[in-house]
């Protein structure tokens, strides 16, 4: 059995060469989009400095150390991210063994993680208007807070979606936005007026204006919708801190809110009053309308919540 040549952790190169080139090959062979390697990465790492802090190369290590690994993990995090490092996981020791840089793969009689069915549960609407309206001012954080809220349950996009909106992407005249989705998959999606409304007015003199820096750090910061106060281009983790804050200010509890709740919420909302399942299988993105099923299911739930709570000859005895 091979050892995988490492690198010293808490340098510039933090993950072993041989997790580096899978990386690099996910990129170029596969095609992985950057945010799904970004993901690859911080899983890998994890695993990597897990197994390195007790001596362990990953081109020794055994199925036991890793079921030792994802047994601590599941102390730590949802079934869900275990599920999902997991699957990184496999993938890099499948590719490991691929190469013959291992003569083996310690990951082919590891049991899956069970991951609950069902999805998050939505916010009601009157939840979702006390959210939006708990962003005050009209300075230029408030009034880009505002513009991100409103876009992300306008729209329902994923988070990663909105951040990486670009000015050229929406456009005011024709109440759209252009979003790149999973797989660099674009998609069209309409904007109503509250949502642009907001979004202009974080345009404008009073907005993203007074966050420019005198000069921009890297490129593509300059086209980024949302800006952070150092004028960069905002990311997933400040504009999930964002959703968090105004969620705590309008009395939702923490655990019930995240983006993708509000992404929820939307098409949840949009069912709710009529929309047709494949219009918002269209405004979600989803490759399949199986997945945009799901939404149906909660839709149906709330109906029949209502209907018990309401009609006088529902009353369970």
């Amino acid at each position: 059995m091979n050892t995988v040549n490492t690198v010293p952790h808490g340098t510039d190169g933090d993950l072993p060469m041989a997790v580096e080139e899978f990386l690099t090959w996910m990129l170029t062979e596969r095609g992985r989009s950057r945010n799904t390697l970004a993901a690859y990465r911080g899983d890998l790492g994890a695993y990597c400095s897990w197994m390195a802090g007790r001596g362990i190369d990953i081109g020794i290590v055994t199925s036991a150390d890793i079921a030792a690994y994802l047994g601590r993990r599941r102390t730590e995090a949802a079934p869900s991210s275990v599920a999902r490092q997991l699957a990184a996981i496999r993938m890099l020791h499948r590719f490991l063994a691929e190469e013959g840089i291992r003569s083996d793969d310690p990951t082919g009689d590891l049991e899956g993680i069970r991951v609950p069915a069902g999805l998050p549960k939505p916010l009601a609407e009157d939840e979702v208007i006390s959210l939006l309206d708990a962003v005050v001012g009209g300075d230029p954080v408030s009034l880009r807070d505002r513009a991100l809220l409103e876009l992300l349950y306008a729209t329902g996009a994923r988070i990663s979606e909105v951040v990486g909106l670009s000015v050229g992407d929406v456009s005011v005249e024709h109440r759209s936005a252009r979003l790149f989705g999973k797989g660099a998959k674009e998609r069209l999606v309409p904007v109503g007026r509250t949502a642009l409304a907001a979004y202009e007015q974080w345009m404008g003199p009073s907005g993203r204006h007074h966050l420019e820096p005198a000069r921009w750090a890297r490129r593509g910061d300059a086209d980024a919708v949302f800006l952070n106060r150092r004028g960069a281009r905002l990311t997933r983790q400040s504009a999930w801190a964002v959703v968090r804050t105004y969620g705590t200010r309008a009395g939702i509890a923490p655990g019930r809110l995240s983006p993708h709740v509000l992404r929820h919420s939307c098409a949840t909302h949009l069912l709710d009053h009529g929309a047709d399942l494949r219009v918002v299988q269209e405004l979600l993105g989803h490759a399949s309308v199986s997945t945009t099923q799901g939404y149906t299911k909660v839709s149906n739930e709330r109906l029949v919540d209502a209907y018990r709570a309401a009609h006088p000859r529902a009353i369970h005895r």
